[in-house]
């Protein structure tokens, strides 16, 4: 017997999503986007301005992109030389390669290509410029630690294809200033023994200046270096929101958490506003300041070399050490291997490389195989922080020695006086510059351990009831302790005894030994000022108070 009722209820009718909804939904359900956003769309940053010097380097190799792309529309990187019948009228019949016409094309006849150029090439050189900031204060605050080592190697590789992207752009004009350099660089690589003239034979196709170099190093700029770039870029910034952010030291700060805003809304916010305005300033800079003005240096002509040439400047090191380096030469064999090229040429990486392999140096003499998410204060590791400041001042006297010709010009001073000033400081500068450098942080570290157990000067003077007179310290907060006395010391690592327990010679290796002398050399004595203990802040502080 069927039981079965009917009802005079009408059907609801379903509600129909919006299609924004429905288009969001048929993601979602094939890439999961619901469940990534809510993982990571929280993720909390730390609020510190040293942290925006990595959003510079993103946000100019942006602008490079998007720029580099409108100028691939207009740009011919060919070589076949043409007469010149474009709007510049001082340079019209002259012959001139494709090249160098089509980027005069840009600059004068297409709508804004001019400005867009500058653009480009000022964000090229601010990309370079904020990547070496941005590396030396990971660097200077041991942000490169365990687990960050591989990153550390995605950004020196980042800076390294920087500057090599930075130096084939510049030599696509086909000018008399990037053929200069050019030039510069084919004499380098030929010095290279038994491989160097079959390089040069490569990259021009034949004899210099050959007729394809521009074509191959087009391709090498908008394609290969850019892709490699592109990549490491991806990989540098998952790895950042894998191992989460670092953080300074402060209350409520540990190994194991992260204070500061999320990414939604806030920290997108900021970061959105700070990405127009890193574009505006680097329009403004382009509007004003006209760089590599190729309409008033002419084509490139191989028997010609424009006056007071230089290169950009993250590629000033390396022209620094081929001017300052004597023409030595040695003959063998009936071939000629040209020292005073070469040896600065092995330098140049040589010099690079010890920045790559520091935070293994560092974590090899620590013994320390722990991960760190808390930054260091650059004083409280002296030996690191002097080494980076003796490496920036080699680097640094190199530019001058880059620019000998301009700094004698510019000062009226001799050539050869700054080429030997720069021979003699380049060894002894980054010598003074390490000791100073050491010596300030010590200094830093006893102001510390002293604000700690004496508490911060006031300036006020109070006269006690016998004459005398002292100035009142105030004491230090909670917050202010901690952030002063929660960096960790390392105790140098030591060999063992000599002996062992039945009284037989022990064998020490001598890398054993070798690691020991440079944990001695980094945190020995007088290579670290010891941090007050709680015993002797409880003294002082009940003992006598703050005066």
């Amino acid at each position: 017997m069927s039981t079965t009722t009917k009802t005079n209820e009408p059907k609801r009718e379903e509600r129909k999503a919006p299609a924004g909804e429905r288009v969001a939904d048929w993601a979602d359900g094939r890439l999961g986007i619901y469940s990534l956003a809510k993982a990571n769309m929280r993720k909390i940053f730390p609020d510190h301005w040293s942290f925006m010097l990595g959003e510079i380097c993103l946000y100019s190799f942006i602008i490079i992109i998007l720029t580099g792309v409108y100028l691939t529309l207009f740009f011919n990187p060919s070589m076949t030389e043409i007469t010149y019948h474009g709007s510049y009228v001082p340079l019209q019949g002259v012959r001139v390669s494709e090249a160098f016409a089509s980027t005069m094309e840009i600059s004068f006849d297409v709508r804004g290509g001019l400005l867009i150029r500058q653009i480009h090439h000022w964000a090229a050189l601010i990309f370079v410029a904020a990547m070496m900031v941005h590396m030396m204060r990971v660097f200077f605050t041991g942000a490169f630690r365990k687990p960050r080592e591989v990153n550390w190697l995605f950004g020196f590789l980042l800076l390294i294809l920087g500057m090599f992207t930075g130096f084939t752009g510049y030599s696509l004009p086909d000018d008399l200033i990037s053929g200069t350099g050019v030039r510069f660089m084919q004499g380098a690589i030929l010095s290279v023994p038994i491989v160097g003239t079959y390089i040069s034979m490569f990259l021009f196709g034949g004899e210099f200046p050959g007729h394809d170099f521009v074509g191959r190093f087009y391709s090498i700029h908008i394609l290969l270096l850019p892709g490699i770039m592109l990549a490491l870029l991806v990989g540098h910034l998952i790895l950042v929101i894998y191992h989460k952010h670092t953080q300074y030291a402060g209350p409520g700060r540990t190994e194991k958490n992260v204070v500061g805003m999320p990414l939604m809304p806030v920290y997108m916010a900021k970061a959105g506003g700070f990405f127009f305005l890193v574009f505006g300033i680097i329009a403004v800079v382009a509007a004003v300041a006209t760089l590599n003005p190729i309409w008033a240096i002419g084509p490139y002509r191989v028997d010609q070399v424009s006056t007071g040439a230089q290169p950009d400047w993250y590629m000033g090191f390396a022209e620094g050490l081929i001017r300052v380096m004597p023409g030595w030469e040695i003959n063998f064999w009936g071939h000629t291997l040209a020292l005073g090229v070469f040896i600065p040429l092995v330098i140049f990486p040589l010099m690079l490389g010890a920045i790559a392999v520091w935070p293994f140096l560092e974590s090899w003499v620590t013994g320390d195989k722990r991960e760190h998410h808390i930054l260091d204060r650059p004083r409280n590791a002296p030996t690191r922080t002097a080494f980076g400041v003796a490496w920036l001042v080699a680097y640094f006297i190199m530019l001058i020695g880059g620019g000998n010709d301009i700094v004698a010009t510019h000062f009226n001073l001799s050539i050869n006086a700054i080429t030997w000033f720069v021979r003699i400081f380049f060894f002894a500068g980054p010598v003074l510059a390490f000791i100073l450098t050491k010596r300030i942080c010590l200094g830093l570290q006893r102001r510390d351990k002293d604000k700690v157990l004496h508490g911060r000067e006031s300036g006020i003077i109070k006269r006690l009831p016998h004459g005398e007179f002292i100035e009142v310290h105030e004491p230090l907060t909670q917050g202010e302790l901690y952030t002063l006395t929660s960096h960790e010391q390392y105790a140098p690592l030591e060999t063992g005894p000599e002996v062992d327990g039945n009284g037989v010679r022990r064998k020490v290796s001598l890398t054993k030994k070798t690691q020991a002398k440079l944990s001695q050399g980094f945190y020995g004595e007088g290579n670290q000022i010891p941090k007050p203990t709680a015993e002797e802040y409880k003294e002082i502080a009940s003992g006598h108070g703050h005066h």
